[in-house]
């Protein structure tokens, strides 16, 4: 029981990954083959979660995109602290059925941002709208799709907590 529960949550989010389950982005190494003539307003959304002395914005609000355009947008993150600080971005899709076409081919989620004393830093995110959108009838009404990311606190390991359990971990036979 407890290995099931441990292995939950990476087995969950390679699920959403995977299906685009909960508004979970895809992600993609190329553009698709083709644009369509449809277009969506994506808005872009930022928040920084308690104990991040962060302000994290969009340097623009939404824009038209064509369905299978390949958009780059940028973010733009200021450590407002006298003290380094590190943070990593997680992020949705809104509403969460469109997770499924919305497909990144660069972001930066999910890696680690150490930002020096008051240091500005743009952060880009490249995505597209795939194509097989059109095909989803449950899609039809669909005009708006919202990408909203979180900045959190990065976990650090306290100062001498690897060599501590480097050595616990020799120790066991």
């Amino acid at each position: 029981m407890v290995g099931a529960a441990y292995a939950a949550v990476p087995l969950y989010n390679w699920f959403c990954r995977t299906t685009g389950f909960g508004g979970t982005p895809q992600l993609a190494t190329a553009a698709p083959a083709e644009i369509l003539g449809r277009k969506l307003k994506v808005r872009f959304d930022a928040n920084v979660a308690g104990g991040l002395p962060w302000r994290f914005e969009p340097e623009q609000r939404s824009v038209d995109v064509k369905i299978g355009e390949v958009v780059t947008v940028s973010y733009q993150v200021i450590n407002e602290s006298a003290r380094e600080t590190e943070g990593v971005a997680s992020y949705n899709v809104s509403p969460p059925t469109a997770g499924a076409y919305f497909s990144k081919i660069n972001c930066f989620c999910f890696t680690d941002q150490r930002l020096k004393p008051g240091e500005k830093r743009d952060l880009a995110v490249v995505f597209f709208i795939a194509p097989e959108l059109v095909k989803d009838s449950e899609q039809d009404g669909l005009d708006t799709i919202t990408l909203s990311y979180t900045m959190y606190p990065a976990r650090q390991a306290e100062p001498g907590q690897a060599e501590r359990g480097a050595a616990s971990a020799g120790g066991r036979s």
